[in-house]
């Protein structure tokens, strides 16, 4: 992963969410991807913390759209890996960590978030 492209998903990813378009968040990733967050556990009652494909983690996060009208995310920092990459930033939950693993299509397959609960 090089740096001009970390950097350039890391804003794009951003302005999609404090855009509040979720067709734009949901466009980052694959068909099929994986979401795990322990906010999925916590409000849905998934005790895995994961969801399965667009439709699952759109509704999941159509709903959080709702009940955070002013959702805003703030970018902290940047961190890369082989094909993923790290996004610290602030938002609704507090300190956040979210790590994105892509595909070979260069989007999103799989995607971890981490908060300071």
């Amino acid at each position: 992963m090089d740096k001009a492209r970390a950097e350039a998903f890391a804003h794009e990813w951003i302005a999609a969410w404090n855009a509040h378009d979720l067709d734009r968040i949901l466009s980052h990733y694959e068909d099929d991807f994986e979401m795990s967050s322990p906010a999925i556990a916590r409000l849905t009652g998934e005790a895995s913390g994961t969801l399965r494909g667009k439709a699952a983690v759109g509704a999941y996060w159509g709903g959080a759209l709702k009940k955070y009208p002013d959702l805003r995310f703030e970018l902290r920092h940047v961190l890369r890996g082989t094909d993923s990459v790290t996004l610290i930033y602030d938002g609704v939950l507090g300190l956040s960590a979210e790590v994105f693993h892509f595909a070979p299509s260069g989007k999103v397959a799989r995607a971890f978030a981490h908060y300071d609960l």
